[in-house]
């Protein structure tokens, strides 16, 4: 019961992502409110992964390199996704986001030497036809949807890496890869500016006036560091199957309603059906893909390195 509650603040947490973005509107730069997410998140991770292992955070040694280009392929793939987020309906960004294990398969082909087996070939033309059904390149959305589908292969890029590097949940490493990926960012102080930060907006609906920054909390501490956080102590106890259905299916249905909900975005029926069948296919290529391989990176979370223990 635990586990399955958790997993409901999850895909809560992960779908907030494009309202937090909004939100914030043209008062802090994106590049920045980028910065200040990965901050706060690696902050709330500070806290955080002490209290619930019983640890104190330790510097991954043996493990920099990997750790700062985990870090850095985190920075730019929440960098790319939140960007895209200001450029397009929130449906239209996850929807394309969830393009991700497709471009899984055709890296673990490229780069794993994984076979590409007679089903998943089948799966990937649906996703094709659930594309074409979205139209991507149709409308004034089309950049936008472009840079959205940029970011799924940004995150296969990363999950196939962490795979090539044999990656599975044993640390802390998660901390001082999204803390890297905060210092990467950091030059957007300087080159974009630290926005309106004592800002406030009035919100009608809600009879009072709240500081932006709030927003940038928000996305760091609830979308970014307890999202981390809750799937890299979800992924302990459930299967890979069961976190691919949150992630690729359920996730950006919940995060589609927000955005009718608050903004009053509708998705085209293009976008509608073409959607659908994106994300049912991509749950089903990434079941497939995950059979016999239970340990296998699945996250950004998951970026401790395996120890073998001798007998």
């Amino acid at each position: 019961m635990r586990v399955v509650l958790l997993l409901a603040l999850i895909t809560v947490s992960e779908a907030t992502i494009g309202v937090f973005v909004k939100l914030t509107g043209d008062a802090i730069p994106i590049q920045t409110l980028n910065f200040y997410a990965l901050s706060f998140g690696a902050a709330f991770l500070a806290m955080a992964i002490p209290r619930a292992t019983g640890r104190p955070l330790r510097f991954p040694r043996g493990n920099v390199k990997d750790t700062v280009i985990i870090g850095a392929l985190i920075a730019a793939q929440i960098s790319v996704f939140n960007y895209a987020m200001t450029l397009v309906p929130i449906a239209n960004a996850v929807v394309f986001w969830s393009i991700a294990p497709f471009f899984v398969f055709i890296f673990s082909a490229l780069f794993l030497g994984e076979p590409a087996k007679k089903n998943y070939v089948l799966i990937f033309g649906l996703a094709l036809v659930g594309i074409v059904l979205a139209k991507p390149l149709a409308g004034g959305d089309w950049y936008g949807n472009l840079v959205a589908l940029s970011t799924g292969a940004i995150y296969a890029g990363m999950v196939t890496y962490m795979r090539h590097e044999g990656r599975e949940e044993t640390g802390n490493d998660i901390f001082w890869s999204m803390a890297t990926g905060a210092i990467l960012l950091s030059p957007a102080l300087v080159l974009a500016g630290s926005g309106e930060v004592g800002k406030f907006v009035a919100y009608p609906a809600l009879g009072l006036s709240l500081p932006v920054m709030l927003w940038a909390v928000c996305l760091g501490v609830v979308s970014t560091g307890f999202a981390y956080f809750g799937i890299s102590l979800v992924l302990k106890q459930i299967t890979a199957n069961i976190y691919s259905l949150v992630d690729i299916i359920v996730s950006p249905i919940v995060a589609a309603t927000l955005g009718y909900l608050v903004f009053g975005e509708v998705p085209a029926q293009g976008m509608i059906f073409g959607g659908g069948l994106l994300l049912l296919s991509g749950f089903w290529l990434t079941r497939e893909m995950s059979r016999g391989k239970e340990t296998a990176a699945a996250h950004p979370c998951q970026c401790g390195r395996i120890k073998a223990v001798s007998g």
